[in-house]
């Protein structure tokens, strides 16, 4: 087997979570869940790289690590690591118009909708981000309710509500250093 045919996957820590990360060739491929089993990870891997086996490596890893370790820290607002995604090609319009969120921000399934130009599209644009496989990385953490309120997350609830806090934390500690310069 060439050394196209693998998926190279590592754990990582980021209190209070424990993350499976798994990178292609091309790119990291998947975040899972907090606290996700190994197993749950590689399903979710494999079935969309069926041809490919996995090899944990962390060195390979350690710089998808390092940035999303450095991004829970609120060090880090973008990402310079490259994605490969693989899904329909609805969902990968879903997908990269989550990437085009600004940090700190959020907006809602019917915002996302009406950017894609599916305005009827709604439930389809949740199912879409729902099979999201980069947690964190397409930050799917930034879709919201219409009325505000968080709504489902691959990751729980308790994690969106996490990350959303820490983005604005940053967010506001950034505008007052500057408002102070």
């Amino acid at each position: 087997m060439n050394r196209e045919n693998f998926i190279r996957w590592t754990q990582i820590s980021i209190e209070p979570w424990q993350l499976y990360i798994a990178a292609s060739p091309d790119g990291l491929c998947y975040i899972g869940s907090p606290h996700g089993s190994f197993e749950e990870a590689a399903r979710c891997i494999q079935k969309v790289f069926p041809v490919h086996s996995l090899i944990r490596d962390e060195h390979t890893l350690q710089p998808f690590a390092e940035q999303i370790i450095q991004y829970a820290k609120g060090k880090l607002q973008q990402f310079t690591f490259p994605l490969d995604l693989k899904g329909t090609p609805f969902q990968l319009t879903v997908w990269k118009s989550l990437c085009c969120i600004p940090y700190g921000h959020s907006v809602s399934y019917s915002d996302i909708a009406e950017q894609i130009g599916k305005l009827s599209a709604v439930r389809a644009v949740g199912t879409a981000i729902g099979a999201n496989p980069l947690l964190i990385a397409v930050p799917c953490h930034r879709v919201i309710g219409k009325n505000g309120a968080l709504t489902g997350y691959r990751g729980g609830i308790e994690m969106k509500s996490k990350l959303l806090q820490l983005e604005q934390n940053v967010t506001i500690r950034h505008s007052a250093a500057t408002a102070h310069k």
